[in-house]
């Protein structure tokens, strides 16, 4: 990899931040020496980030109603809205007529904007997991005159060193004329042309995790005693069961408390659906757990009476333990969500995501679990050590949707 003194062509490059978010490509693009012309975004609070660490990026708001206003520029960046092709979402790619034509949005921009000489855009893995959608994209810029790379670059931080699972979709263009069109045929990018993108000595394993912790955490950060106690709760579940025979979560909605085998195959669980009625992966959960439950109905009666599981919120009520053997929750990393507690091994942690499920850590300094802090989360996506968060109460949503700054610059770097 060229190392960025090397990077001598970027330091003329002036680039727009399109779907700016708080500046993740900002940072990449500008540790390589491109200037920032213009900068788009519409959430309000992102801005006011983006403002307080940028102050000289002009900031336009909508992208379909103000690309007449983006200045000349020789990079395109965005991570364009990932909402259609999430699986999170409906998937609807690009027949989400509002979203998923965001991108033909770049394409009327690329139009507009026959100076621009290189494309890096982001999104989800799911959008390279359907064909059609890849292809589409390599049309569209094929059309105004980009190579593009040959297959999808899906690349995540654990890849890198950096401990966090976030498997992402790039996407990279250059004008063509800007290289021999000889070194480019079949008007791709070829793969092996971008050489290796990361060092498989460096994939993160162990107690890696532990690298993006900080010292003197302020107490805030702390869990709640309901969380605490859960946690306890479930330990003492797992150190009383066969819990490692499951190989499925533990949901105590389906262990079918009180209710004999026949009422069981047609009682309604909390969405309203009778087993018959589920997905055939959600019956097998549901039937393992039943037959979980009754292999040890003697001890998980008691521990539901002692604990008034049944009354919890629904939160506390689904397991998940993918840490093996393991006997050790304060060497794991926990995270409550809104479909139950997740735990899973140190070597990396799970996607940062815009909804709220922060990763929690055993704190040696606390003896107790707390929340990664905002400075750590933002360590997860490489941001830059004076990076000022402004106090926004937003800032693990922010940093949620954000690009990893640290695979955008490894990127730009090859295609430069």
């Amino acid at each position: 990899m060229m190392s960025t003194k090397e990077c001598k062509m970027a330091k003329n490059l002036r680039f727009v931040d399109l779907f700016a978010g708080i500046g993740g490509f900002h940072q990449a693009l500008e540790q390589l020496g491109c200037r920032c012309v213009c900068a788009s975004e519409i959430d309000p609070h992102c801005i006011e980030t983006y403002k307080k660490n940028f102050p000289d990026t002009p900031i336009v708001g909508d992208i379909n109603e103000c690309f007449d206003e983006l200045p000349d520029f020789d990079i395109m960046c965005g991570g364009f809205p990932c909402q259609p092709f999430s699986k999170a979402g409906k998937q609807e790619g690009f027949k989400d007529k509002k979203s998923g034509n965001l991108f033909y949005v770049l394409m009327d921009i690329l139009k507009r904007h026959p100076e621009c000489k290189f494309v890096i855009l982001e999104n989800v893995k799911n959008l390279a997991d359907n064909s059609q959608n890849w292809e589409k994209i390599q049309a569209a810029l094929q059309e105004q005159d980009f190579y593009v790379t040959d297959e999808p670059i899906i690349l995540s931080p654990h890849q890198i060193g950096i401990p966090q699972i976030r498997e992402r979709v790039y996407i990279l263009g250059i004008r063509k004329g800007i290289r021999d069109d000889s070194k480019l045929p079949n008007g791709s990018i070829h793969m092996e042309d971008l050489g290796k993108l990361f060092d498989e000595e460096k994939v993160c394993k162990g107690n890696d995790a532990k690298k993006i912790l900080t010292k003197n955490v302020d107490r805030k950060y702390i869990i709640s005693k309901q969380q605490k106690d859960a946690l306890l709760m479930w330990m003492e579940f797992k150190n009383g069961t066969s819990f490692e025979t499951l190989g499925v979560p533990i949901w105590v909605e389906y262990f079918g408390y009180g209710l004999s085998d026949k009422a069981f195959e047609t009682f309604v669980d909390y969405k309203g659906q009778s087993i018959d009625e589920m997905f055939e992966w959600k019956k097998r959960f549901v039937r393992k757990n039943r037959a979980f439950y009754k292999k040890h109905k003697t001890f998980i009666d008691d521990w539901i009476k002692k604990y008034d599981v049944l009354n919890l919120p629904m939160v506390y009520k689904k397991f998940e333990w993918n840490c093996g053997k393991n006997r050790d929750i304060k060497n794991t990393i926990i995270q409550f969500r809104q479909s139950g507690i997740r735990v899973k091994r140190l070597n990396y942690f799970p996607a940062l995501v815009a909804i709220n499920n922060t990763p929690v850590i055993y704190d040696d300094e606390f003896n107790d679990f707390r929340m990664i802090t905002p400075r750590e989360a933002a360590n997860l996506q490489s941001f830059k050590e004076d990076y000022d968060f402004n106090g926004n109460p937003q800032i693990y949503k922010q940093l949620g949707n954000a690009v990893n700054v640290e695979i955008v610059k490894i990127l730009a770097e090859k295609l430069f």
